[in-house]
């Protein structure tokens, strides 16, 4: 099992148990049965399904160790193979033919119930694999949920994500395209935080629900839709590490996100109709008038469904706001995760370039974090914690840096050399 399907299985876990974690069950224990009579598809495993006690302990974890403490532990037998005997092939295909409907996690279990395996000679994964090769997995047809309307009367509960095409700026005679990213408050209808970029990667995503977080504190749901940039690992591993519920809507569904549609289409009637040639001519005019806009207006106007000012409606429950303080650790939450090797010299590979880190870790596997758009600072973490910053390769410092052989290729070239 390698670092990312730990990570994987983490997000898995967590995604069954956050919403205990977020207070949204009443009934703890009925949740659990209900989570547990169902059939799960888990990264790595395959089809599982989970005793209300193995859920709860989940809970326990994250609540010790947050989001490493729901990662698998390492195999204690590390490095070992695990082969299935000719013998147990056998018996686990005998079983496959006799009842090729069962899932594998109840095949599994009834092979152990009637002793014709025991759990110390395979595994549940190691016997899923040899299925999986085989071509005998049985898939389970997905079940749909109804969709219903939600209205939270608690803020920060749930937040709604998007973008919207914004207006065209003229830099220098050049037509540049704008994208209003925002996120909006269910409850209070505050926009928690909004921005016009020119770049629809997942940086502006980062950016704008960062600086949202530092404003106006942890949401416990967020409600996005499918594109590409929110379905980013960087983002899951942001939300499960913050304990924040992330949801998507359907492909296609706007009417799923309907309070966020509806500022937007505020935003195209009560704003862009005031902005001028000067207002467009820079990003950061656009969201100076853009902010004040926000503030003067949006916010401090009354919400027919509120019969309140949305701001009044966030400010009369800002006790019960959790808020979060720490722009950096917050920006070292949504890096992107990887793993390398230490080189025989020191250094690792990341876009091409090479960094020293430090030696002890030559011949080893390290873990890594870094933005991907710019590469900026490649940071080392050990057991989910920040460790050293790996340091760019300048070849020209190296070639005059001291080492501890005497012999020097200038004293050689003095005259001759004894060596010779």
């Amino acid at each position: 099992m390698t670092d990312n399907d730990r990570e994987q299985i983490a997000l898995f876990r967590f995604s069954l148990i956050s919403p205990i974690l977020n207070r949204q069950v009443k009934k703890q224990n009925e949740y659990l049965a209900k989570v547990a009579a169902k059939k799960h598809n888990v990264p790595y495993y395959g089809v599982r399904e989970y005793s209300p006690k193995t859920i709860a302990m989940w809970v326990r974890a994250y609540r010790k160790g947050g989001f490493e403490g729901l990662k698998p532990k390492p195999r204690n037998d590390k490095g070992k193979s695990r082969v299935l005997t000719p013998e147990l092939k056998e018996v686990i295909l005998e079983a496959r033919e006799d009842h090729p409907d069962r899932s594998v996690s109840l095949l599994y279990d009834q092979l152990i119930t009637e002793k014709k395996m025991l759990p110390s000679q395979a595994s549940y994964s190691t016997v899923y694999r040899f299925l999986k090769k085989k071509n005998l997995l049985v898939n389970s047809p997905r079940k749909e949920e109804n969709r219903r309307r939600f209205a939270y009367d608690q803020v920060n509960m749930l937040w709604q994500g998007d973008e919207m095409y914004g207006p065209y700026l003229n830099l220098d005679g050049k037509k540049v395209k704008t994208f209003l990213f925002a996120f909006i408050d269910d409850c209070s209808r505050v926009i928690t935080y909004a921005k016009f970029l020119t770049t629809e990667k997942f940086s502006a995503v980062q950016q704008v629900l960062s600086e949202a977080i530092l404003r106006r504190g942890i949401p416990k749901l967020l409600y996005v839709d499918n594109g590409k940039v929110y379905h980013s690992d960087n983002l899951h591993f942001a939300c499960a590490s913050l304990g924040i519920t992330l949801i998507h809507t359907k492909p296609y569904d706007a009417q799923s996100k309907g309070k966020i549609e509806r500022y937007f289409l505020t935003v195209r009637k009560r704003f862009l109709p005031l902005l001028t040639d000067d207002d467009l001519s820079s990003l950061d005019k656009l969201n100076q008038r853009f902010f004040s806009w926000l503030e003067k207006d949006y916010h401090r106007k009354v919400h027919s469904s509120l019969k309140m000012t949305p701001l009044d409606k966030y400010m009369s429950q800002i006790s019960q706001v959790k808020t979060y303080d720490d722009p950096e650790k917050l920006k070292m939450l949504f890096l992107k995760r990887a793993q390398r090797k230490v080189r025989h010299d020191g250094t690792i590979s990341v876009n091409s370039k090479l960094y020293q880190v430090p030696p002890v870790y030559i011949g080893k596997k390290v873990k890594i974090r870094f933005d991907p758009e710019t590469y900026d600072n490649i940071y080392l973490y050990e057991n989910g914690k920040c460790i050293t910053k790996a340091e760019p390769v300048i070849m020209a410092d190296n070639a005059h840096a001291k080492r501890g052989n005497p012999i020097s290729f200038a004293k050689m070239t003095e005259g001759g050399s004894k060596n010779v």
